[in-house]
């Protein structure tokens, strides 16, 4: 799964990032990284809190509509100080997703994560059973339905009836819905709950597809989107949900495809999608399919590189796309194309030069330049 966030603009861009990291595992919310909830943003490192400031000091005045509840969280809790706590599991870090109690301490996780023990990994008693906890989960579902909202204007008449009463509109808990809800997916998902991380992230796209109802224009809507699409296609490749996998890349390709190809992240998370829908063909044995959307992913990185050839990333991606052609068109017994593939993709290599602060990239590039000459050398 993606390690940026697609609530976040590319670190090239300068924008702002609505994205507060968390304090567990290193890794995140597609760029940002999981180690504190500071209002610094980890993409352009600007002070969130002092945008906030500035915002209100250039005189924005607050809103008096006496349907909108002031930000605050209704179970006391703040996105600026969420830690683990009882509506937490302590085995993936995230929120709980089909709460379950062990018998006979009584203690609480993720249905998933306690199923992978045999003793309580908070008090060591043996497990006897596990039995669902509904009523917990059911606090739970409620406080990420009232724990962050969407952003959205709250103008005259926009209530919604609830049994005949006016339904309460909070307003945003200084961590927009959409990136509150990828976080806990990514926290679920490095600890293997694959399941709650694909609960999460089916929210966070529908909520999307909500608001590109009304704003299909939006390009900044398209890209989260996509990158979402993305990583939901990342939990069920991971399930063996191989053709639902395929869906998503192929959605996610299609809204990452809409905004204009400028924004490097942007860029990669479509070629990767692209790759991943290839690799997926490419086991079923259908080369063909494989190499068409091989070829597709290779299109986006070239006009990449015209567009940013210093960058070292860009030119190693483009190099490992040249691979990918030229390996399918070998199992296609198309070698003399192979051969060429392999060769300029060695090329793209030999010419880029990384200094000693690129240690990661220059591992990256020498080992893709060794699977290439041993390529060629099986020739």
């Amino acid at each position: 799964m993606s390690s940026l966030c697609p609530f976040a603009r590319a670190t090239n861009g300068g924008g702002v990032c609505p994205v507060k990291s968390d304090k567990s595992n290193a890794g995140v919310c597609p760029a940002k990284s999981d180690k504190s909830i500071s209002g610094v943003c980890p993409v352009t490192g600007k002070d969130h809190g002092s945008e906030l400031k500035e915002s209100s000091d250039h005189g924005e005045e607050k809103s008096t509509d006496p349907r909108v509840v002031p930000a605050k969280c209704p179970f006391g809790y703040d996105s600026n100080m969420f830690k683990l706590g009882p509506l937490s599991c302590i085995v993936c870090q995230a929120l709980l997703h089909e709460s379950s109690k062990c018998k006979p301490c009584a203690h609480k996780f993720c249905k998933a994560c306690i199923s992978r023990f045999k003793d309580c990994p908070l008090c060591g008693a043996d497990i006897e059973g596990i039995e669902p906890d509904a009523e917990l989960q059911t606090l739970v579902d409620r406080f990420i339905d009232g724990h962050a909202r969407i952003k959205r204007s709250h103008a005259k008449g926009d209530v919604e009836a609830a049994g005949g009463k006016n339904k309460v509109i909070y307003e945003d808990v200084s961590m927009e819905r959409g990136a509150f809800l990828v976080q806990q997916a990514m926290r679920a998902f490095r600890a293997q709950n694959i399941e709650s991380a694909k609960s999460r992230l089916t929210m966070c796209a529908d909520d999307i597809r909500e608001e590109l109802k009304s704003s299909e224009a939006n390009l900044d809507l398209c890209s989260q989107l996509g990158a979402v699409l993305g990583m939901l296609g990342d939990c069920c490749r991971t399930l063996g949900d191989v053709p639902s996998a395929i869906t998503y890349y192929e959605e996610s390709a299609e809204f990452l495809s809409k905004p204009p190809a400028k924004d490097l992240e942007l860029v990669h998370t479509l070629s990767v999608s692209l790759n991943k829908i290839g690799d997926l063909r490419y086991y079923d044995g259908d080369l063909q399919s494989a190499r068409n959307y091989y070829a597709r992913s290779l299109d986006v990185r070239r006009n990449a590189v015209k567009e940013h050839s210093a960058v070292a990333s860009q030119v190693i991606d483009l190099a490992t796309s040249l691979a990918k052609v030229a390996d399918v068109d070998r199992n296609l017994g198309n070698e003399s194309a192979a051969v060429e593939g392999f060769e300029e993709a060695i090329q793209c290599l030999e010419k880029l030069k990384l200094d000693s602060e690129q240690a990661s990239l220059e591992q990256r590039r020498l080992s893709v330049l060794d699977f290439l000459n041993n390529q060629l050398a099986d020739k």
